[in-house]
């Protein structure tokens, strides 16, 4: 692994993990939203990452002995909305958005589970810029010895 691709690994972590405090901070915003653009309640949003790949087949042959030991980084695969949790029922009459039976429908946001999300991402986050610190100082000192 050269010294310039753990820069560009460290790099698409923090641009990742960066993308993936957004979502999460777009789900906080929305926690108590019952009507969208289209009339239904906001639904959760989640984010998926896949390994980066090479560019062009080219490197993946002339460098396929050294794949396999460095990394290439990571990529946001897509956002995408939680219909696997269930949206939050509530018996509220004098809401607007009330329906006959006078039950509100809320968005599946769960504030702990976005906050510990939240944790996470950053603590990621953390650990790429400080990976990108440790290339950069190794990157200055080969400099230095170099003159």
């Amino acid at each position: 692994m050269s010294m310039f691709s753990a820069f560009d690994v460290n790099a698409s972590g923090l641009t990742a993990q960066r993308y993936r405090m957004d979502v999460i901070s777009e789900n906080v915003a929305n926690a108590s939203t019952t009507r969208t653009a289209d009339g239904t309640p906001y639904r959760r949003k989640t984010v998926v990452f896949q390994e980066r790949e090479s560019q062009t087949p080219f490197s993946r042959v002339l460098n396929s002995a050294t794949d396999r030991y460095a990394g290439k980084g990571v990529k946001v695969v897509g956002t995408y909305e939680d219909y696997e949790t269930d949206l939050v029922k509530a018996y509220e009459p004098s809401h607007p958005d009330a329906d006959e039976n006078g039950y509100v429908w809320y968005p599946n946001v769960n504030i702990i589970t976005e906050m510990t999300n939240l944790i996470d991402a950053s603590r990621a986050y953390e650990a790429n810029a400080t990976a990108f610190d440790a290339s950069k100082s190794m990157a200055l000192k080969g400099l230095e010895m170099a003159n």
